[in-house]
């Protein structure tokens, strides 16, 4: 482990530590980093005082369970949201913890938002997150009795038009 660790308070120790093992990886990057930055430590050094953490922890760490995709808990986790549901859209993003990952998102109309359905992430030996999210999303889509909109399940995009505006475009005269 890097030397930084030595330099943070009980407190912050504490506090990355307990945000570890509840495996809040960018909460306890956040502590170890505002604690830090002015002695020089960078978001870089940050993440690897945590990855470090992480390791020694390991086992011990509650590793979050990822969202559900069947279209039962989809659905249920849209009926959840207020408004009635335009369509069914997938998003990419990314961080510096997960690399990139898709975003299932109930886009919602009366009252018009949008309700966040599920994170789909890259899991060691499974299909991409483009792959994993699409047919989980179409799926949904069709049981709900909406469009699904995914302009780039292939390739990671995270400014790929959204639905909304390309419905506008569409209207457009």
């Amino acid at each position: 482990m890097s030397g930084w660790w030595t330099y943070l308070e009980d407190q912050t120790r504490r506090e990355v530590d307990e945000n570890v093992l509840c495996d809040r990886p960018l909460m306890a990057i956040k502590a170890v980093w505002e604690a830090l930055r002015p002695l020089g430590l960078g978001l870089r050094e940050a993440e690897q005082v945590v990855h470090a953490r992480y390791e020694i922890y390991g086992d011990r760490v509650r590793r979050t369970q990822p969202d559900p995709l069947d279209v039962s808990s989809l659905a249920a986790r849209a009926g959840a949201h207020p408004g009635r549901g335009a369509a069914v859209e997938a998003l990419w993003d990314g961080d510096t913890i997960h690399d990139w990952f898709v975003l299932l998102i109930a886009v919602l109309d009366d009252p018009s938002g949008e309700g966040h359905l599920a994170t789909v992430y890259h899991r060691t030996g499974g299909p991409p997150p483009g792959t994993a999210a699409d047919r989980p999303g179409r799926a949904l889509a069709h049981y709900l009795g909406v469009p699904f909109h995914f302009p780039s399940p292939d390739v990671p995009d995270d400014e790929a038009p959204r639905w909304r505006t390309v419905q506008r475009l569409s209207e457009a005269p």
